[in-house]
């Protein structure tokens, strides 16, 4: 298993599948990256290089718990450009990950050549989902057979009135097809999640979304949004307006997906990604 020191001394690990150019992904959680697998299959066209958060999956837990937090990362994920020997890198980000894209590519943006925030998580940037427009996207899977237990479940979030088993019962939505492959995706990922790691990531001063929409305006090299088409977590008209904050964005929204587009149907994940990293950048 590769690993590499962060500058506090902290030993990072990361995961490399396929050939080819290389790819960095910073997973989403915040977690280790094993939950990405090789993105449907992308690895076979790209050389992937998943980073393994501090304290999660093979790295090491820091001497500073503080370390955790989303701005504090970006160090990391510099320490690793740097170790990899790349001038300039292709980056793509899952969910939470793409808070931390997002602040490197405001500290770093001469070391990005293409951007790709896959479902991404919003904080960075100061955009908000509106209950009532979880609630309308959840609506598209009415058919399902869970749906009305998991739809309740959803209003009580919404409405203010959430339990952990709330929160359990919302995770058909995340997946296009709620089948054992989805279940049990979800419980390995619910597993490896450390509670202390996901509060730290988001603690007061991680983000300055002013700041940060500042800087993506800037921003010019070639940038994917992937939405699924039924995400809570990131609604596509919500992804509309992330893509928006970028010069030089565009936004797919990927038919019956939910959160993990690379599951729900690989082979168009990987031919929506493949073509904007075959995009020339000219920044």
């Amino acid at each position: 298993m590769p690993t590499f020191p962060a500058h506090d001394g902290t030993e990072l690990a990361y995961h490399v599948f396929g050939e080819g150019p290389p790819v960095v992904c910073l997973p989403g959680g915040p977690t280790d990256s094993a939950y990405l697998g090789d993105l449907g299959g992308l690895s076979a066209h790209y050389r992937l290089i998943r980073l393994d958060l501090r304290g999660t999956g093979r790295s090491a837990t820091p001497a500073d718990t503080a370390s955790y937090r989303c701005d504090r990362l970006v160090d990391d994920v510099e320490a690793l450009r740097e170790h990899l020997g790349l001038a300039r890198m292709d980056l793509l980000a899952h969910c939470a990950g793409a808070n931390l894209a997002a602040l490197y590519v405001s500290h770093h943006p001469e070391n990005v050549s293409r951007l790709a925030l896959i479902t991404p998580s919003v904080r960075a940037v100061g955009l908000t989902i509106p209950g009532d427009l979880r609630l309308r996207t959840a609506q598209l899977r009415r058919d399902e057979r869970w749906f009305p237990h998991a739809f309740a479940a959803l209003e009580a979030i919404v409405a203010g009135k959430a339990t952990a088993d709330s929160w359990k019962a919302i995770a058909p939505f995340s997946y296009g097809r709620w089948d054992e492959a989805a279940q049990a995706h979800q419980a390995a990922g619910d597993e490896r999640m450390d509670p202390e790691i996901v509060a730290a990531f988001g603690a007061d001063g991680a983000f300055a979304p002013d700041t940060t929409r500042t800087a993506l305006a800037r921003f010019t090299p070639p940038v994917l949004l992937v939405a699924g088409e039924a995400d809570l977590g990131a609604p596509p008209h919500t992804m509309a307006e992330f893509a928006d904050l970028f010069p030089n964005a565009e936004l797919v929204v990927q038919p019956g997906a939910g959160h993990y587009p690379w599951l729900d149907d690989a082979d168009r994940f990987v031919a929506t990604t493949t073509r904007m990293f075959s995009v020339k950048s000219t920044a």
